[in-house]
């Protein structure tokens, strides 16, 4: 398997448990590799997960994930050498805000095609 596809079995099978709201579920860019779709459902699970008092920490890349966090924590300004600075953070909203954050910037667009 991927690690995409190992870290998505891993997952399914920990949703297979007795739920606790209290577990705390660390996921690194779990949208890698999945159709538009499949990001919805996912999108749907992380939410039902928070929902039932879990707390979901997410690396990731992908807007349409970004954009229903409750609050985003933007490294930068870029990877690497570069990177490592907080630039920005707080809820989507706040850092789309942010012209310092180029993750804000991409943000911004997207936050305002559903308005």
């Amino acid at each position: 398997l991927s690690g995409g596809e190992a870290q998505r079995v891993k997952l399914a099978t920990e949703l297979s448990r007795r739920a606790t709201g209290k577990t705390i579920y660390l996921l690194d860019e779990p949208t890698t590799g999945l159709h538009a779709a499949d990001v919805d459902r996912l999108i749907k699970v992380l939410q039902r997960l928070t929902d039932t008092g879990n707390t979901v920490l997410v690396i990731e890349h992908n807007l349409d994930v970004i954009k229903v966090a409750d609050r985003i924590i933007d490294l930068g300004p870029e990877g690497g050498d570069e990177g490592g600075t907080i630039v920005a953070e707080g809820t989507p909203e706040e850092v789309a805000d942010n012209d310092a954050s180029y993750t804000g910037h991409y943000l911004r667009a997207v936050i305002r095609n559903e308005q």
